[in-house]
């Protein structure tokens, strides 16, 4: 079975005991696009990091084909649109680090955030996941352009963004493991008690869609789902108006009918705070009390996907998570626009910074979406602000 993001079998959930928390030193590096001003981004000292692909729309989250071609979906702009793509990044030119052709394998999406391979009986399938439906494709290695017509496997809420029609959160994020396929549905609000018993959760369900269930609960959004040795980790933003720094934005486990606390609960400095305007209402039997999750990031800090790094070559960045911070809409909030390591304790310390550089969005030079590790020593970033796709690599 092909899964993105394939999780190696010997890796340990969390070594991050033995991560060197040392500062390091910084390199500067000019990053020159056809569009806007040149701008510096900051890696530490040995890296580089380099213009793989401009002038997409929107590229969010990437995945790697079992014939080992990067796929990375384009979801045009912020609104709510049937103008998504999926496209292959191909003809890698080492010398330079760029891909030579971009190729839209599909178009006319409704906000595609995420496609995943999964191989059954010898044919390989493309899963797509957009707003309100996820299908599949048959696959051919070495495909250029989607053949035949899709299977719809699950419908999902599909209301736009207003508050008024129950829509907001337009992403579903999707990830295979043991033969059952997950996807997160995110709320229909910043926060309110759901309507529709699939909101904030995230659901399981057999490859052709049969045997679907709600895996587990009170997620709000988890933008960035993945399996690491049959664990189940998410980023889970919170929610809004707890003011300037609460709730924080999380990182955490979830687990086989777990409940992580949206809307009745949030963290905050690692203490679970009862949300007042809503814990009186809470479901008896449903809602619980949440456990403190291992690692957090300051408000409005956005956390979407992430990578869990191994068998790299550099001990500075093996056997860690790397999470893409996708900063908040309110640039003058400083917050996000880095990716960031996860450290022993909790903590985390940026690894690529710079994206921001002022308190006006004409100062974002970038928002990080995803991560993906592509050998031992080099990894690709979606910007879905800018179009771009970097290439990060050691050397």
């Amino acid at each position: 079975m092909w899964k993105c993001f394939a999780i190696i079998s010997s890796i340990f959930i969390l070594p991050l005991v033995s991560l060197s928390q040392e500062k390091f030193q910084w390199d500067q590096q000019t990053i020159t696009l056809k569009k806007g001003s040149p701008f510096q981004l900051n890696v530490p000292r040995g890296y580089r990091i380099n213009v793989a692909a401009q002038g997409l729309e929107r590229p969010r989250f990437f995945c790697k084909s079992p014939d080992g071609r990067l796929f990375v979906t384009d979801m045009h702009n912020r609104g709510d649109n049937h103008k998504g793509r999926v496209l292959i990044l191909e003809n890698w030119d080492h010398q330079r680090k760029t891909f030579g052709k971009v190729t839209t394998f599909l178009e006319n999406l409704h906000n595609p955030n995420q496609v995943a391979f999964y191989t059954a009986g010898g044919q390989v399938y493309l899963y797509i996941a957009e707003t309100g439906k996820l299908s599949y494709y048959r696959y051919t290695p070495g495909d250029s352009i989607a053949a035949g017509a899709p299977v719809v496997i699950g419908t999902f809420p599909d209301y736009g963004l207003s508050y008024k029609y129950g829509g907001w959160h337009l992403t579903r994020s999707i990830a295979f493991n043991k033969g059952k396929i997950y996807v997160s549905v995110g709320s229909s609000c910043d926060a309110c008690i759901e309507k529709e018993d699939v909101r904030a959760t995230v659901m399981e369900m057999d490859p052709d869609g049969g045997n679907k269930r709600i895996f587990a609960r009170g997620i709000r959004n988890a933008v960035g789902i993945k399996w690491v040795k049959d664990v189940l980790w998410v980023t889970h933003m919170g929610r809004d108006n707890r003011g300037p720094d609460k709730p924080e934005e999380l990182f955490h486990p979830v687990v086989e009918n777990g409940f992580y606390g949206w809307p009745y609960y949030y963290q905050y400095r690692k203490t679970i705070v009862a949300d007042t305007q809503f814990v009186k209402s809470s479901r008896p039997g449903f809602v619980r009390k949440p456990v403190v999750a291992p690692y957090s990031f300051k408000a409005h800090a956005a956390p979407l996907g992430f990578e869990y790094v191994s068998d790299f070559e550099d001990p500075l960045l093996n056997r860690s998570f790397l999470v893409a911070l996708h900063g908040s809409t309110s640039v003058w909030r400083q917050r996000g626009n880095a990716v960031v390591q996860l450290l022993p304790g909790g903590g985390y310390r940026e690894i690529i910074k710079g994206f921001l550089q002022g308190k006006t969005e004409d100062k974002r030079y970038g928002r990080p979406c995803d991560i993906i590790q592509w050998d031992t020593n080099s990894f690709f970033i979606s910007d879905d602000k800018r179009g771009v796709i970097y290439f990060f690599t050691k050397g």
